[in-house]
């Protein structure tokens, strides 16, 4: 990771540590070289985790996709745990990270790398055609949110393409289990392979499987 894109990691806001983003950052580098696909990003915040992806896109020539409606998600509204009063709009009185984001883009020089989708997850998946070589899901962690992105977006990777999933986390104890439910549905679909595992960040690789059908849960579970 290029020095001055590290010390943009680390500045931007955002909730993603030093070892997950190293590890996405090599797995955006790995798909992006591989592949020569977009690289595709669900839950784009301030853009912290976006420098990483940028940076691996523009080595290889090409570019990064990240969709977000910047009106955060549901732990960062007023009177929960994640929320934070400078990205209240004074006008709208609404969450909007989207200016924060094109300063965190500004600041590391990498604007011209990343096309910024502003919309719902499953609205703009419903009109991506291009195959992609990398899917990053780190959007909403409520069941209906977290299987609506792996619902959208798994199916347009390229075969050999990278799923990477933020905030995988095992035991309910110690946090939400829509992230760990969708990782565990695309492991028990047959079309993925785990390739890594840092913290409660997941890579897994599209093989030749058939995709599981929408509505399918790993082990039985309910939505």
């Amino acid at each position: 990771m290029d020095k001055d894109v590290r010390a943009a990691f680390e500045a931007a806001k955002g909730f993603m540590p030093l070892d997950e983003g190293t590890a996405l950052h090599a797995a955006a580098k790995e798909a992006a070289a591989g592949l020569g696909l977009p690289l595709l990003e669900v839950g784009t915040y301030c853009g912290r985790s976006t420098l990483l992806l940028a940076e691996a896109a523009a080595s290889a020539g090409t570019v990064v996709v990240t969709v977000d409606h910047h009106r955060g998600s549901e732990e960062q509204q007023p009177g929960w745990e994640y929320h934070d009063p400078e990205l209240v709009d004074p006008v709208t009185g609404r969450m909007d990270t989207l200016p924060h984001f094109r300063r965190t883009l500004h600041a590391a020089g990498l604007e011209d790398h990343v096309i910024a989708v502003v919309g719902r997850s499953p609205q703009v998946a419903k009109v991506w055609r291009q195959p992609l070589g990398l899917v990053f899901v780190d959007g909403g962690h409520t069941d209906e949110h977290a299987s609506a992105d792996y619902e959208g977006w798994a199916p347009l990777l390229a075969e050999g393409g990278l799923l990477v999933i933020h905030d995988v986390i095992p035991d309910p104890a110690d946090g939400g289990q829509a992230p760990y439910r969708i990782y565990r549905r695309a492991l028990a679909s047959g079309a993925f392979t785990e390739v890594s595992a840092t913290r409660t960040l997941r890579v897994l690789r599209r093989g030749g499987g058939p995709f599981d059908r929408p509505g399918a849960e790993a082990g039985g579970h309910g939505k």
